[in-house]
């Protein structure tokens, strides 16, 4: 696999081609960052964008991890000391899940977005940017009477995220599109570069296959299940022994093999007894998706293997929550 294979793996989008294979061609020391919420605890749709940091420091990159707190401020998420507490624990399971600590920089938003020189820079953009340009770049607006003006004021920080991070490459979910578009419209306009972007696909949901995962409603796997609350999890999980024919609804269990199971296992052991064919090692996602999808595989084999997998990458995550709430 090459450097831009490497990068772009298990993307949704990549905006642009050539800008990323122009990064792919010379990593080393190019900075990659993904901005983070502290609102809880570590769950699988901060996990996917941490694959791609890996990936991202494998390639010879250095990550930059915005722990947004003013944002998760503006969002009503607490006081500064209660974000800084989830930020500081979130650290800590990154690390645990897996990013390099000594190629991955850890920057509070409040560190520079306070500055008199950023203040400057939001204000120009939000005179040359439209209230309903604004709405449409949010991930996911509130409405009505709950919606304030701090909402429209969230996208316009994290276009100047980009430049005031000093990034060469953005990495965020599908729902993070319309701002990363906002930025490279945006950008220009004060004088800035733009910079390439990698769209992760959002989960769908694991008890239905539609629609998607949703950590808010406590349909998601995350840091804090144990290996019970995995099995229990996956156990009830949409997982269709054929392709939906409609082509209405995700597998969820492929979906955890093929963005969160192969991108950190060299290959996939399913175990089953004797009778049933034994176990079987694959080294391919694709080869494990058709072995399902012709029956080959069975769903609750297939179940139980990436329940197993899955607990082997969170347990140290879920350890390392043990020991900081202890203390």
């Amino acid at each position: 696999m090459n450097t831009y294979e490497l990068l772009t793996r298990n993307t949704e989008e990549v905006v642009t081609e050539q800008e990323v294979r122009d990064l792919a061609d010379n990593p080393v020391d190019k900075r990659v960052y993904v901005g983070y919420e502290p609102s809880g605890v570590l769950h699988l749709g901060h996990l996917l964008t941490a694959n791609k940091l890996i990936d991202a420091q494998e390639a010879g990159m250095d990550v930059v991890v915005l722990l947004a707190d003013v944002h998760a401020h503006l969002n009503g998420k607490g006081s500064f000391e209660e974000i800084h507490e989830t930020a500081e624990r979130m650290k800590a399971q990154f690390a645990a899940y897996g990013l390099d600590e000594e190629k991955t920089e850890y920057v509070y938003g409040s560190d520079f977005q306070l500055e008199a020189y950023y203040s400057l820079d939001l204000h120009e953009l939000g005179v040359s940017t439209t209230l309903n340009r604004a709405q449409r770049a949010v991930a996911e607006l509130q409405s009505g009477d709950t919606a304030t003006v701090s909402h429209t004021v969230y996208p316009l920080m994290q276009v100047l995220d980009f430049e005031f991070l000093g990034i060469d490459l953005a990495v965020g979910g599908t729902d993070q599109r319309k701002v990363h578009m906002l930025a490279r419209e945006k950008l220009p306009e004060l004088g800035y570069e733009t910079r390439p972007c990698l769209h992760t696909p959002i989960l769908s949901d694991l008890e239905t296959g539609e629609g998607k995962m949703s950590s808010s409603e406590g349909a998601t796997i995350s840091m804090e299940d144990s290996a019970a609350d995995l099995e229990r999890k996956i156990e009830s999980a949409f997982c269709p022994p054929t392709r939906d024919p409609e082509g209405d609804r995700e597998n969820p269990v492929l979906q955890l093999f093929e963005y969160y199971v192969f991108p950190r296992f060299e290959s996939v052991t399913v175990r089953r007894p004797e009778k049933y064919g034994g176990n079987q090692t694959y080294d391919y996602y694709d080869d494990l998706a058709a072995a399902l999808e012709s029956g080959e595989l069975h769903p609750a084999d297939a179940k139980e293997a990436v329940a197993g997998y899955l607990d082997e990458l969170i347990a140290p995550g879920r350890e390392k929550l043990r020991e900081l709430t202890s203390e």
